[in-house]
């Protein structure tokens, strides 16, 4: 059975594919190879996979080669796109400060105006109050007149009704009289003048007052737009940090222990020293000194921060952070040409540049609030142990050194000792920038 089986499958084969025979031939000999259908079959299989394992990873080159491409440009115009986006970041950025410091001054110059005006205001009040005063004795001296008169009056009636014999005591009485009549006149006068110096007082004390309405109105517009810039510029910057899992209260006082010098134009505002509660414009300004500081702060911590990408030409996101074939992968890795630069993503100092094993040639740099940053398989080194960098500074060249596959930067972000994903702070910074 299982012979005539052989004998059916044998013939349908020699139908396609016939014994063959392949002569040797040498100078003393000749020999032949028979070449069964079956051998021909399992030949015929081997060269067909053969050519469809070349034809499929040709194609699969290709497909990889073109995604490669667009994925290059498309990093390109991203990276145009984020760089154009910084850029007008930046000059915003530089307007709204350019903008707080004017405000400021007139801020400034406009206190300086209300503290004089609150002065003559004093001054008007305290004239004031010492006309009023003046008046009351000038009217104290004026009753105290008009009862002497009186009394003199009665003393002349009665000196009369004494005969001829005190005609020179009434002449005396008369000119007594006068006397006193030219002072109630001229003590009337004055009561008239103090009078007018009162209502002048009072109508200058109106107009400071209409004066210092308007400066007032025109104090909360400039506290109005400096509270709107500095919301527009502070949350954002909070943002960023809470979204790459960092504390800004915490950042922001481990950052004002490195700068706590005090002094200045940002030292907190205080117009009374009688012990009285600051007014509304105090707390607004006070508040207004405590965000443009928290915002300077910010900046002064994302310098600090790995809040950038440590590559700036078109590169390939070839790998994440996480599980990779079982083991665990601690970085982010971006391909490249090789000799690409690489730049440090926040300022800090190198505490490692040499070989290590795995990593190849790599660079360590300790960067404020308990982070390090590591950049694996340099082709070039460019910094020294001990040596300060800066964002942005070039620290080495993208290569292919230690356990890698090909040129590529294996960039770790370490909090703690602990790896966290750099894309996270990546991220994090598109957000805003």
């Amino acid at each position: 059975m299982r012979t005539r089986l052989s004998m059916k499958i044998n013939a349908l084969l020699e139908r396609h594919f016939p014994e063959r025979r392949l002569f040797l031939r040498s100078d003393t000999d000749t020999r032949f190879i028979r070449l069964r259908p079956t051998t021909q079959l399992v030949g015929f299989a081997g060269v067909a996979i053969i050519v469809a394992w070349a034809i499929i990873a040709t194609s699969i080159l290709l497909m990889d080669s073109i995604g490669a491409g667009n994925f290059r440009d498309q990093a390109k115009r991203d990276q145009d796109a984020y760089e154009r986006r910084l850029n007008e970041l930046s000059s915003e950025r530089d307007a709204r400060a350019e903008e707080a410091l004017a405000a400021q001054e007139r801020f400034n110059a406009a206190l300086g105006q209300i503290s004089m005006m609150q002065s003559e205001l004093l001054s008007s009040e305290t004239r004031r109050r010492e006309l009023e005063t003046g008046i009351e004795v000038v009217q104290s001296t004026l009753r105290r007149t008009m009862k002497d008169r009186e009394a003199a009056r009665t003393q002349l009636a009665e000196v009369s009704a004494g005969g001829e014999n005190s005609s020179v005591n009434s002449a005396a009485d008369d000119a007594a009289l006068d006397f006193l009549t030219a002072a109630l006149e001229s003590t009337a006068k004055e009561r008239d003048q103090v009078v007018a110096d009162a209502q002048d007082a009072l109508i200058q004390a109106e107009e400071m007052k209409s004066e210092i309405q308007v400066m007032s109105d025109k104090n909360d517009q400039i506290f109005r737009q400096l509270e709107e810039a500095m919301t527009v510029s502070v949350k954002p910057l909070d943002k960023m940090f809470r979204a790459a899992g960092m504390n800004p209260d915490r950042i922001l006082n481990e950052v004002r222990k490195g700068y706590s010098g005090q002094g200045g134009p940002l030292m907190p505002l205080s117009f009374s020293t009688r012990g009285e509660a600051p007014s509304g414009e105090t707390k607004r300004a006070n508040q207004i000194l405590k965000d443009m500081d928290s915002l300077n702060l910010y900046r002064i911590a994302a310098q600090k921060a790995p809040f950038a990408k440590p590559v700036k030409d078109a590169v390939r996101f070839t790998s994440g952070f996480g599980r990779r074939w079982g083991r665990m992968h601690s970085g982010a890795d971006f391909a490249g040409p090789h000799g690409t630069p690489i730049y440090s993503t926040a300022d800090g100092v190198i505490v490692h540049a040499g070989w290590q094993s795995g990593y190849g040639r790599l660079i360590k740099i300790q960067h404020q609030f308990g982070i390090e940053t590591r950049y694996a398989h340099l082709s070039k080194i460019r910094v020294k142990v001990g040596q300060r960098v800066s964002r942005g500074q070039r620290i080495g060249d993208m290569g292919n050194t230690g356990r890698s596959t090909g040129t590529h930067l294996h960039y770790e972000v370490r909090v703690g000792g602990k790896a966290v994903n750099p894309m996270i702070y990546i991220k994090a910074a598109n957000d805003v920038f």
